[in-house]
């Protein structure tokens, strides 16, 4: 599959992320929501946003990875947090920078959302 992501003008600036992805294609590849867990099931970084989301993302890279995906065919992401507020955004960036170059981030991100 194809994805093309970008940003138009006059939709907000400097987001981590791209507004718009189009993937052209015929295969799709679902992943079902991923969270800070080992292989054991056993919870990884309880008290550590940015854990969690270098934990979730590790764990999205290996179902991508299962199909021979990458991060660059992926069309969206949405990321649910937990009591999310936007002070929490520092946090939350850092767990994805600190796994950027490990799991070949594409950044800006495919258009992305926080709940």
């Amino acid at each position: 599959m194809s994805v093309r992501l970008s940003s138009p003008q006059g939709m907000m600036p400097s987001t981590p992320y791209h507004h718009v992805a189009v993937a052209t294609g015929t295969r799709h590849v679902y992943i079902a929501g991923q969270v800070a867990t080992n292989q054991d099931g056993a919870p990884e970084k309880p008290d550590d946003l940015a854990g969690q989301v270098a934990s979730a993302l590790r764990n999205v890279h290996e179902g991508l990875a299962s199909t021979g995906a990458t991060f660059n065919d992926v069309v969206r992401l949405t990321f649910y947090v937990t009591g999310w507020a936007p002070e929490k955004i520092d946090a939350f960036m850092a767990g994805i920078d600190s796994v950027g170059e490990e799991l070949e981030l594409p950044l800006p991100m495919p258009p992305a959302s926080r709940r």
